[in-house]
């Protein structure tokens, strides 16, 4: 009996041992813990993408405070493959890139910046070009040793049930935690199979909820969405969001085209108004949204880098409770959003009309905010201690105010 007491607490300390050995061993995944920020490639090159627009992308991050303001990312997103060598590695386009992505990814680094690629999870890209499947590990490797940090991880040209989506994702989530460096997943499967659902499971620190933005307000199409087809259906996600692990409503139109100025022939796509522009940008910091943007930042407008490095809104989007906002209030064609933050609340009150709209708040009777706090306006910046809002909303505008906390 003694020998079997023995013998049962060893195994039962061995255990212990490997158990908190494993533990020790397993890095704690502190990636994404704030929405991510930054700028993709995509509706602005798409197949332009090269060297040397990636390296003059991050001259200007830098020269236009965009850095600075706290943009990290610079997302090479599709056409950027050649193809793969005799050992099954993928290597960039000769043209595009001719020195290679390391030496790309240092130049980047260089600029206090981070690099981000893209791949699909299927044989072939949405572009039409080599995808990850079946390479998954080699390909995390692969992208470890070039320095990147950040995944886009598409899914063109595969099986359109959940199930498939989930292990084809998850095999490249367990890739990139075994690849040796810290590596952002974003998952991009456009929401179709409820990514909220089962996307962290898979590694995700971020999800695409639904199908690519374009630049237009509205457009009621299914595949290509305007601003608003977009916000609307957020509704009802804020419960799955969380420090790393993000409801990505797409990429930021702000400074894309502009009012008339689309590429695009189709008129449900033709750019927005500057007000239209301050309130995506606005209402996509209200949803804790990764602010990945997509315009040229060579040639910004001044509006365009003011609305894009806005101090307040992104303090609200950055904040570090990880509190998607949500709709808490209807009167007519004005809607109330609230986000919790570390330190107070956010408002916004926004107005979907296409005319002028006046509005009251009421902090206390509203939202139920008692706290002795500042309020700070996010466009102006001015600080008061006013109770009762008013005011009056331009077509499609918005104001936020930021509620803070005070000692008593």
């Amino acid at each position: 009996m003694r020998l079997k007491t023995c013998v049962a607490t060893l195994i039962l300390l061995v255990c212990c041992a490997t158990a908190r050995a494993q533990r020790e061993a397993t890095p704690v995944d502190t990636l994404a813990l704030t929405p991510p920020m930054g700028w993709n490639s995509w509706n602005q090159f798409e197949w332009e993408v090269s060297d040397s627009l990636i390296r003059e992308i991050a001259d200007a991050m830098v020269s236009t405070g965009m850095r600075d303001a706290g943009y990290r990312y610079i997302i090479i997103d599709d056409y950027w493959v050649g193809g793969r060598d005799t050992r099954n590695r993928m290597f960039p386009d000769p043209v595009r890139f001719p020195h290679g992505m390391k030496a790309l990814a240092d130049y980047v680094h260089s600029k206090g910046l981070k690099l981000g690629i893209y791949s699909d999870a299927a044989e072939l890209t949405c572009a039409g070009v080599t995808g990850s499947l079946g390479f998954e590990e080699i390909d995390a490797q692969t992208f470890a040793e070039w320095g990147i940090d950040y995944l886009k991880y598409d899914y063109c040209h595969a099986p359109t049930d959940r199930t498939t989506a989930f292990t084809r994702y998850k095999t490249m989530g367990d890739a990139l935690k075994k690849c040796g460096r810290p590596i952002v997943f974003a998952i991009c499967e456009w929401g179709g199979r409820s990514p909220w659902l089962w996307a962290k499971a898979a590694g995700g620190h971020l999800w695409r909820t639904t199908y690519d933005s374009r630049d237009g307000w509205h457009s009621g199409d299914h595949n290509l969405t305007g601003i608003m087809d977009i916000f609307d259906s957020q509704e009802g996600l804020e419960r799955y969001a969380a420090p790393g692990a993000w409801n990505d409503p797409d990429l930021l139109m702000v400074g894309l085209y502009g009012k008339g100025k689309s590429s695009s022939p189709d008129s449900r796509f033709a750019g927005c108004t500057d007000e239209e522009y301050k309130s995506h940008f606005a209402l996509w910091c209200m949803l804790a949204a990764p602010l990945i943007v997509n315009n040229d930042l060579r040639n910004m407008s001044e509006f365009t880098r003011q609305l894009l490095t806005n101090r307040h809104l992104i303090a609200i989007d950055q904040d570090s409770l990880g509190r998607q906002g949500y709709t808490f209030m209807r009167s007519d064609s004005l809607q109330y959003l609230r986000k919790e933050l570390s330190n107070g609340v956010a408002i916004c009150v926004f107005n979907r009309a296409a005319t002028p709209q006046p509005f009251t708040f009421d902090p206390v009777k509203d939202a139920d905010i008692l706290y002795p706090a500042d309020v700070t306006n996010a466009w102006t910046g001015t600080v008061s201690r006013k109770g009762a809002l008013r005011g009056t909303l331009p077509p499609h505008g918005c104001e936020v105010y930021i509620y803070k906390r005070k000692a008593k």
